[in-house]
């Protein structure tokens, strides 16, 4: 068999493993997948730089699945050219348990990139990854860190509105080495594209500042796909888009270029006329002979001798290298703490977003990793760093990123960037805005993205804006996703504080901060154990507290006071700051338990939807309806965010638990 003929065999073999995933599943979307194997097989065997034997290589191009719903043509090439998977693998394809699920999930499988599935997040995250490495290699030298980002997208990923921002940020950045490969495949789940899409894409991108190669009818020309392929790759200050005019499902008989082979399984009649017109035994399912999975095999000693020859010119570079591990963990360099501003002056009135600001500035030598910025709301977010740099083509090493009025793209790139490593992003926009960004922060939560939020002007106190930029149940929200971190700190230490844990800890960290100035509160300085379990005893007037006031955030400060002038009346409050339901619930029972003792009336405060508040409290001081524009002290008054209304809701909450007591 001669080069040309085995290369065809393996191509055709993808595409006969394309169908029977889905059609031993019953559910998934071969037509994708069927189309693009002969650019799968170009960028395996010909483009990439990428060592199977170790996936994890920090220098390896990067490939990423924007359309993650052609996830068996991702699974096939890592079980082909030998990426940890096996053909029982493919055959269990969406099954419980499997390792092969319906879309890409980082973690779950070494070869995924980034999780995507929800169209256009993917290619948010290649921007992303586009500027982390851009900045490791300004930073520690091309010997270092020298690759390529490959994205392939579909028209649903250019249709969602998170690529026309992100893509008009890469371009706004002039980054290279970013190769998206758009598949104009012209069909959705509705059908023909033109349903919905009359776009022009070569026009939109080239007025994004992108270098376009609009290369038609080559789906199945793998030498104009190569040549494509290192066109792009030779942009070094503008992302890359190829335009391939593919055909969905081709070559089957009756399901090529229909919605049919978009999000269904061909049939088992299909896929048998399929597989003899590709010359493959109908009658066998994942079928891989000997000859093609040696074919893709040779990619582990050529992948094996790329990685060590970068070895070899990393044990030679003479830089930090404590540097360069601090920035590919995303932590802090040894003794980081101590950079940490110190304990702020009780009763002096900060903003927590002023706070994180002190904690960003104070650590950037020692935590070298940190990209910051701000969805044109640098400044007022906490995210505007002292000196530094704005990321750009002319300051690639710029840790200062101004994101523009991008908040979607802002969470997606900044998921790229950190699951590419190297990099810990922290963003900044208002709290309401969050709702912008929420589908790029579920899959950070999912993909467990080392990412820190800074979401500020948190509650009605933010003031004169009015309730279009108060937020009410984003806090509870955001409090209901699995595997997020959210933080409210009290005050400016409590802030400290929660900046530690963030960059301590894996996964997305959302730090919830304050436009307005709050005290100080005397006994937060030393509180790094209490935030980092969530929730603490900020205040107690003695052993056995007659009812316990919880707060969060800015109301803290008036449990505080409330506490006082209960006390004043003889009733014995214990004040807990609660920052963090998610730490606290980490907790073990009796740690909980030595917080909140059982049997003592809880208030809970907090300007935000009371929702959820009934796993700890008894009552609360919240609020369930929009805000008002008006001062905030003024929204933060007549909303009943106050040290004497609080003491009025202690006061009704133990005449209620006596009255229960008595009724009994």
């Amino acid at each position: 068999m001669s080069d040309a003929d085995l290369e065809q065999l393996g191509i055709n073999v993808i595409r006969g493993l394309a169908m029977d995933g889905p059609q031993r599943a019953n559910s998934g979307h071969p037509g994708t997948a069927m189309a693009l194997a002969p650019l799968a097989h170009v960028l395996w065997t010909k483009v990439m730089r990428h060592d199977p034997s170790d996936l994890h290589w920090p220098d390896r191009d990067r490939f990423i699945l924007s359309c993650g719903h052609a996830s068996i043509l991702l699974y096939s090439m890592l079980y082909l050219t030998g990426g940890g998977l096996e053909l029982k693998d493919l055959e269990e394809f969406r099954q419980w348990g499997s390792k092969t699920p319906g879309h890409p999930e980082i973690h779950h499988l070494p070869g995924v990139e980034v999780t995507t599935g929800p169209l256009g997040q993917g290619f948010a995250n290649g921007v992303g990854m586009g500027v982390a490495e851009r900045y490791l290699r300004a930073r520690f030298g091309a010997d270092v860190c020298d690759h390529h980002t490959f994205v392939i997208c579909s028209d649903g990923d250019l249709e969602e509105g998170i690529s026309h921002e992100s893509a008009s940020l890469a371009g706004h950045l002039g980054l290279g080495r970013l190769v998206y490969v758009y598949d104009d495949n012209h069909i959705t789940i509705d059908g023909p594209t033109e349903l919905s899409l009359t776009d022009d894409p070569v026009k939109r991108f080239e007025a994004y500042g992108w270098a376009v190669d609009s290369i038609g009818e080559v789906a199945n020309d793998t030498a104009a796909l190569e040549a494509a392929l290192r066109r792009a790759m030779a942009e070094e200050d503008r992302p890359s888009l190829i335009v391939l005019r593919s055909h969905i499902g081709w070559p089957s008989p009756n399901r090529t270029d229909t919605k049919e082979a978009h999000g269904n399984a061909l049939g088992e009649d299909e896929v048998r006329a399929t597989k003899e017109i590709l010359g493959l035994p109908a009658d066998k399912e994942f079928w891989v002979p000997d000859e093609v999975l040696a074919m893709y095999r040779e990619c582990i000693p050529r992948g094996q001798a790329l990685h060590k020859a970068w070895k070899g010119r990393l044990d030679s570079c003479s830089g930090d290298r404590a540097e360069l591990e601090a920035c590919w963990a995303g932590r802090g360099m040894d003794g980081w703490h101590e950079k940490l501003p110190t304990p702020f002056e009780v009763g002096k009135g900060i903003a927590t977003r002023k706070a994180l600001g002190s904690c960003l500035n104070a650590t950037l030598d020692v935590v070298p990793g940190i990209i910051a910025g701000g969805a044109d709301l640098t400044g007022n977010t906490g995210t505007e760093l002292d000196d530094q740099e704005q990321q750009s083509a002319e300051h690639p090493e710029g840790r200062q990123l101004f994101y523009g009025i991008r908040e979607h793209a802002m969470g997606g790139t900044m998921n790229g960037m950190a699951q590419h490593g190297g990099v810990l992003p922290v963003g900044g926009t208002f709290f309401i805005f969050s709702d912008y960004m929420r589908g790029s922060v579920r899959l950070a939560a999912l993909g467990e993205a080392h990412v820190i939020y800074a979401w500020t002007h948190d509650s009605v106190g933010l003031g004169e804006d009015g309730p279009t930029h108060q937020p009410i149940e984003q806090l509870a929200a955001m409090r209901a996703m699995p595997q997020l971190r959210v933080i409210r700190p009290a005050d400016a230490n409590e802030t400290v504080h929660a900046y530690r844990v963030a960059v301590d800890s894996d996964g997305p960290t959302a730090l919830i901060l304050t436009r307005q100035g709050v005290p100080v509160l005397d006994g937060t300085g030393s509180a790094f154990e209490g935030v980092s379990k969530g929730a603490y005893v900020l205040g107690d007037a003695g052993s056995q507290p007659t009812v316990v006031l919880v707060g969060t955030g800015s109301e803290v400060q008036h449990c505080v006071g409330a506490a006082a002038q209960l006390a004043e009346e003889g009733v014995v409050a214990r004040v807990v700051s609660m920052p963090s339901w998610e730490l606290f619930e980490d907790t073990d029972d009796s740690y909980r338990r030595s917080v909140l003792p059982p049997g003592v009336p809880v208030l809970a405060v907090e300007a935000a939807s009371p929702f959820g508040w009934e796993r700890y409290a008894d009552a609360t001081v919240c609020i369930d309806h929009f805000g008002a524009s008006a001062p905030g002290g003024v929204n933060m008054e007549k909303f009943g965010f106050t040290a004497d209304n609080v003491v009025a809701h202690a006061r009704a909450l133990l005449a209620a638990a006596k009255s229960n007591t008595t009724n009994k």
